[in-house]
């Protein structure tokens, strides 16, 4: 969006009507002057931040401290915090000049980054114009401006973002890609909207950074369309045919789910949500397919439950010894040589047997791992999960469950 204005009508929409009258009287004060445009830079801050408590932290600081006054070369002023370093007086020249920082010269001598500068100090910022250039991670822990702050955490955010929107969108096509001729023609881009649209993501590419970092599968975004272009419900589940019919009050161990009141029935569990022992489940009785078994949060099962509630089935999970389950983790670390290796090394230490893994790694250098593997006992994830934690620079590991 283009906005042209005059003087007058600029500052009326940046100050207000009520500011209009000092401008008409040629009020020259100087210290009106300088707190209108310091309220201007909070309410620029005010926009940027998401989060309303950062906000009043960076405030806090900015009201708390003295002020050092330090110069560019052409003997421009720049007013900033005590303690700012180089990075934060390159972040109040321009954002891009922050983030294509490389060093800094101060009075003529070249300083480290963290550097604490000093009124009267004149800064050279040096910038690099290669490619791709961007901030540090490293620059968190010492930059004292919160417009510096957000600004790097934004474009970090923003490279993760693309990275799992590119992601996201190709894993839902490689799947697409599987379906008949058929499926295929009808699976438009209007129909994965309309899956966003159900979803209650705003757009079509919220929904593929969904899909990128493993909070909608692309099964179940398959699923949706393929109801959505047929008209009819079709539950996404994995068909576990029972070893002998179910008896009434019996329990079946081998397979590990009761189905309470009923007999000679077969068991699937949902691709959907893929329940593991230790889940809160519901069971669905679908026409003349068995029952499905849900986690109780699975989307799928509160769209059947809305459309036939009286389907709906308590079910349990056997005690005993279950056979193995499927299970899916993401860990996220730092990239470095053998993480790879040294994660898998734990998980195989654990006794599981893995089935698949993938590893991809984002502009920002993090690198997200994914691992499905069985386990015969589910009780034991979380030590696994304390386990992969302590790998050198792994700083997250969770289980992923499909939406």
């Amino acid at each position: 969006e283009i906005q042209i204005r005059t003087q007058d009508m600029h500052r009326t929409a940046r100050f207000g009507i009520a500011a209009h009258w000092r401008y008409k009287e040629g009020s020259k004060s100087s210290k009106e002057a300088q707190d209108m445009a310091w309220l201007g830079q909070m309410m620029d801050w005010l926009k940027e931040m998401a989060d309303p408590q950062e906000f009043m932290e960076g405030l806090r600081i900015d009201l708390s401290g003295g002020r050092v006054f330090c110069f560019t070369p052409k003997g421009d002023v720049q007013n900033l915090p005590q303690g700012a370093t180089p990075v934060d007086f390159a972040y109040s020249i321009h954002t891009e000049v922050g983030h294509r920082t490389v060093g800094a010269k101060v009075n003529g001598k070249l300083v480290p980054l963290d550097y604490e500068l000093r009124t009267g100090d004149t800064v050279d910022i040096l910038t690099s114009k290669a490619q791709g250039e961007g901030p540090s991670q490293d620059w968190l822990q010492f930059v004292q401006t919160p417009r510096a702050r957000t600004k790097i955490r934004q474009w970090f955010n923003r490279g993760r973002r693309e990275d799992a929107m590119e992601s996201g969108r190709d894993a839902v096509k490689a799947f697409v890609r599987k379906q008949d001729q058929a499926f295929k023609r009808l699976a438009t881009e209007a129909t994965l909207r309309r899956v966003a649209e159900d979803l209650t993501y705003p757009d079509l590419e919220a929904l593929y950074v969904a899909v990128g970092e493993g909070h909608v599968s692309p099964q179940s975004i398959v699923a949706r369309m393929s109801r959505l272009v047929s008209g009819t419900p079709d539950e996404d589940v994995t068909e576990v045919p029972l070893a002998r019919p179910v008896k009434i009050g019996k329990q079946d161990i081998s397979k590990g789910v009761v189905v309470k009141g009923l007999g000679d029935v077969w068991v699937k569990l949902g691709r959907c949500c893929t329940p593991v022992p230790g889940d809160a489940i519901v069971g669905f009785v679908s026409r003349g397919q068995g029952v499905s078994v849900h986690r109780d949060t699975c989307p799928n099962l509160r769209t059947l439950q809305r459309r036939e509630p009286e389907r709906i089935i308590e079910v349990d999970w056997a005690e005993g010894k279950p056979t193995s389950f499927s299970v899916a983790i993401q860990v996220e670390a730092l990239d470095r040589t053998r993480l790879l290796s040294d994660v898998a090394t734990v998980l195989s230490d654990s006794h599981v047997n893995i089935l698949a893994a993938t590893s991809s790694t984002g502009r920002d250098r993090i690198t997200r791992l994914r691992f499905t593997f069985e386990m015969a006992d589910v009780a034991h994830l979380s030590s696994l999960l304390g386990a992969v934690k302590r790998v050198e620079s792994v700083y997250d590991a969770y289980r992923v469950v499909p939406s």
